[in-house]
């Protein structure tokens, strides 16, 4: 796995601190319980586009895949998310979108992004829900 950090703010309210995980040789690992399956990424559904996404702050993080709706995978994942996780998470989404090139969009992701439209808030949050 190739790793990425990227921090966000909006303006100078919040802060948020990112991983990005990017699977390399994971991606292409066969099972040893089952030689059969093509690969232990296929058998549980994941494609090119899944990425690991952690809170550094509150260390709490998912699988995503990259391309969907935001708002939707946090409540699928109801993980602690600082304020900016999820604006955060939409701004990498609609990057992911825009460059069809995988290699070219993971080379070209900023270590910083500003989302000024991004709400302010004290604390960070969970979805609520099972």
């Amino acid at each position: 796995m190739k790793t990425h950090l990227l921090e966000a703010t909006n303006g100078p309210h919040n802060w948020g601190k990112f991983l990005i995980g990017d699977f390399t040789d994971e991606r292409a690992a066969a099972s040893v319980v089952d030689p059969t399956t093509p690969t232990l990424w296929r058998a549980v559904g994941l494609g090119e586009n899944a990425y690991l996404v952690l809170d550094l702050q509150t260390r709490e993080g998912a699988m995503f895949r990259l391309g969907g709706l935001a708002a939707a995978d946090l409540n699928k994942h109801k993980i602690w998310v600082c304020p900016l996780f999820e604006p955060m998470l939409t701004w990498l989404y609609d990057t992911y979108r825009a460059e069809p090139d995988r290699a070219r969009w993971w080379a070209r992701l900023p270590h910083h992004v500003d989302l000024p439209d991004a709400p302010f808030a004290l604390a960070g949050y969970r979805r609520e829900g099972r």
